[in-house]
């Protein structure tokens, strides 16, 4: 079901009950600003989800409200998480969706990192 992206912020959503521990997930990647995961639906040979520890509904809000260390740690660690999976000999796409035209599903801003092979197209095209 897709969010609008905007708040307020649902500590019952999914991310935030992986960041508590209540739901597990495959961990790649952890520091104080960020956890990266594997999706439970990859979309691509490699397709990892790289979220901020803080409670961000959307990129929108991330950016206009996330202090410069957060920002900082938490686009150093989707650099971190890329590099070491190797993604950067052959490339890789990062996509954040924010709001329902979109395809926000998860009220909890998140970065997917995709790689793994050729990915095709930006966007869809009908």
């Amino acid at each position: 079901m897709a969010v609008s992206g905007r708040g307020p912020y649902d500590p019952q959503n999914v991310f935030a009950k992986i960041l508590r521990g209540e739901i597990p997930c495959r961990k790649i990647y952890e520091n104080e600003y960020a956890l990266a995961f594997h999706d439970i639906a990859p979309q691509a040979p490699v397709h990892v989800l790289v979220i901020p520890k803080g409670p961000y509904v959307s990129f929108a809000d991330f950016s206009q409200t996330a202090g410069e260390a957060e920002i900082a740690g938490f686009t150093r660690a989707v650099g971190h998480v890329a590099a070491s999976l190797g993604l950067e000999d052959h490339g890789y796409r990062l996509l954040a969706n924010m709001g329902a035209a979109a395809g926000q599903e998860v009220p909890h801003f998140h970065v997917h990192l995709f790689g793994g092979a050729a990915l095709g197209p930006m966007l869809h095209r009908s």
